[in-house]
């Protein structure tokens, strides 16, 4: 933390917990015990990929009040439904902008989940205002939202299950995964299209 920060700790850690709970009707605070069709019903796309950047925004002062800190990650690879080539920005509260400045969010992502060079499955949500009017594709149920990926020694790629409650709860093949979601993403593009919503 800051030495500006340090002197009203409980103030700032009180108005970034509210201005979540506030401003944030879809994406919570709080892991939820999502399964893989729930999580897809809930989000508007998921990305495997690679982080090549990250950043955390300080908004200094805005309508939801001091001090909010966002991390950003860029996550370059393929999109899950489609197969398409993307470069996604998906974020969350919390984070710090170098050693002293910052809040830490205890739903998070690790800072091993986040670290730059991993590959990672994300699922999103766009968001028009995070807090404070920080708009971004928001990571999905916080660190509930975010699963890693390897290289097995045949050279498939498996991504890593998080357990019981979580939508990816055991260890898939990427190519298992694929399958599983495409149907599930194209019958919730189905709804939004009857229910006269544009495609997301």
């Amino acid at each position: 933390m800051t030495l500006r920060s340090c002197t009203r700790p409980l103030r700032t850690a009180l108005l970034v917990l509210a201005a979540t709970l506030v401003s944030l009707p879809t994406v919570h605070a709080q892991i939820l015990r999502l399964t893989l069709d729930q999580m897809v019903e809930r989000t508007d796309g998921a990305v495997i990929g690679t982080i090549i950047e990250r950043r955390v925004t300080h908004l200094e002062e805005t309508k939801d009040g001091p001090d909010l800190f966002f991390t950003t990650l860029v996550v370059e690879g393929e999109d899950l439904a489609t197969g398409a080539q993307t470069k996604i920005e998906v974020s969350f509260p919390g984070g710090f902008v170098d050693d002293e400045t910052g809040v830490w969010n205890s739903e998070a992502p690790s800072a091993e989940d986040q670290r730059l060079g991993n590959r990672i499955v994300a699922f999103w949500k766009k968001t028009a205002d995070m807090g404070g009017g920080f708009a971004s594709n928001a990571l999905y149920a916080s660190h509930g939202g975010l699963f890693r990926a390897f290289e097995d020694r045949w050279g498939r790629e498996v991504v890593l299950g998080r357990g019981e409650g979580y939508a990816i709860d055991h260890n898939r093949r990427l190519s298992t995964l694929r399958t599983e979601y495409r149907p599930l993403r194209e019958e919730v593009e189905r709804k939004r299209k009857e229910a006269g919503e544009a495609p997301r």
